[in-house]
């Protein structure tokens, strides 16, 4: 495995299991995201408790691979309350640009998801 390959792992291990902690110890951040038609508390924690061991899956060769492939899946799935979130008139992220940046963004964490997925 390169040092890119290792490095990507680590930034994504400890940035999910940190974005799925927060998701149970601060729900409150992430309520505005959640579309109303769906339970909030509960698409909330299972969102935090898939991407903490998502990340926590990164940091164990046996694991790796389905963990990238996880997130991959996972970022997919999070793509429409993205675009969703950048229709509304003031997107739950803040402002209008950084919902607009958002976007590519997340193909770039897919992209670097897979390239974990490849490579381990």
């Amino acid at each position: 495995m390169d040092a890119f390959t290792l490095v990507l792992k680590i930034f994504f291990g400890v940035f999910f299991c940190f974005a799925g902690i927060m998701h149970v110890i601060k729900p409150n951040i992430f309520k505005h995201f959640i579309p109303d038609f769906l339970p909030k508390k509960l698409v909330n924690y299972l969102a935090g408790i898939i991407e903490f061991i998502l990340g926590l899956g990164l940091f164990f060769p046996s694991t790796v691979k389905n963990a990238a492939i996880g997130i991959f899946i996972l970022m997919i799935l999070f793509l429409p309350i993205h675009i969703w979130d950048l229709t509304k008139e003031r997107p739950a992220i803040g402002s209008k640009k950084i919902a607009i940046i958002r976007i590519p963004l997340q193909f770039l964490l897919m992209y670097l998801s897979y390239l974990i997925y490849l490579k381990s």
